[in-house]
């Protein structure tokens, strides 16, 4: 069965930016694009300004104009809609789980718009077992940023970069654009104590070379199978977040990973994810992995 790229949407400007741009994706991946809307918004304790009808009506005209623009835009995309009737969290989480890809709006700093009021947006990216792509309506999300290069920030570069390194890849030979891999080791303890500087110097080469060796082969079976998607690569003994976001300046799509928590350890997406989440102006995707 063939899985659609899916869209939440409520109306705001994120959400339909985030739309055009799934609408996007799912044309250069020749996949069906689903639309979605919760119309009761709200956790059922909470009391509701507007009654329900009224609520249903207005989530029916959101999914109808949004579906004739795109498909006015994306003639030859298949597009459905689907109006559910649960909270936002529970949709989504539904939605991710049928989706190759759940995309969604998002205001970048301080809080995450629409869909995502609260804490509905950190519940959604913590616990999706699906991709997620976040989107801004900015400028760096238009169709003119698409070519832009894919950015990948890897922390681990063992078993768990392979669902990070497949999306990029995926992602980049899907646009034609090139690949940057990011990397930022960890160091070891108490570095940056040397008791000279000519030592830390010969410290940080030893770590930045064993660093780029282990990047490189990393990369080599995904440069095999992709062997269409020019690859460059950057290793830096700086901070993961900072490293990240410097090359994805002018990325057109940042792919960054968030850990498979237990639980009991809460709704958490990791320092690097979030930081890049809330100051990338281009769309983030958060891939899941153990």
């Amino acid at each position: 069965m063939i899985r659609p790229i899916t869209v939440g949407l409520d109306g705001s400007p994120e959400s339909l930016a985030a739309a055009d741009w799934a609408a996007r994706e799912a044309q250069r991946r020749d996949l069906p694009l689903h639309l979605v809307h919760a119309w009761i918004w709200q956790p059922h304790d909470v009391p509701v300004a507007q009654d329900l009808d009224t609520q249903k009506h207005w989530a029916l005209r959101i999914l109808r104009e949004a579906e004739e623009e795109l498909r006015g835009r994306h003639p030859e995309l298949t597009v459905s809609t689907e109006q559910l009737s649960d909270t936002a969290a529970e949709v989504l989480l539904g939605q991710a789980e049928k989706a190759e890809l759940l995309v969604l709006g998002s205001s970048g700093h301080s809080t995450v718009a629409g869909f995502l009021l609260g804490s509905v947006g950190q519940h959604v990216l913590a616990r999706a077992n699906s991709p997620l792509v976040m989107v801004r309506a900015n400028a760096r999300s238009a169709a003119k940023h698409d070519a832009g290069e894919v950015v990948v920030g890897l922390q681990d570069l063992g078993d768990p970069a392979g669902p990070l390194l497949e999306f990029a890849f995926d992602a980049a030979a899907a646009r034609r654009t090139a690949l940057r891999a990011v990397h930022a080791p960890s160091l070891p303890p108490l570095y940056g104590y040397g008791p000279a500087v000519g030592q830390q110097a010969g410290r940080e080469g030893g770590i930045t070379r064993q660093a780029e060796k282990a990047l490189s082969q990393a990369l080599k079976p995904w440069r095999d199978k992709y062997p269409q998607v020019p690859v460059a690569h950057t290793v830096d003994l700086a901070r993961a977040s900072g490293v990240v976001l410097q090359a994805a300046a002018q990325a057109g799509l940042v792919v960054v990973g968030r850990k498979v928590h237990r639980p009991a350890l809460g709704m958490r997406i990791g320092p690097v994810a979030h930081a890049v989440l809330h100051h990338a102006a281009a769309p983030v995707a958060v891939v899941p992995h153990d």
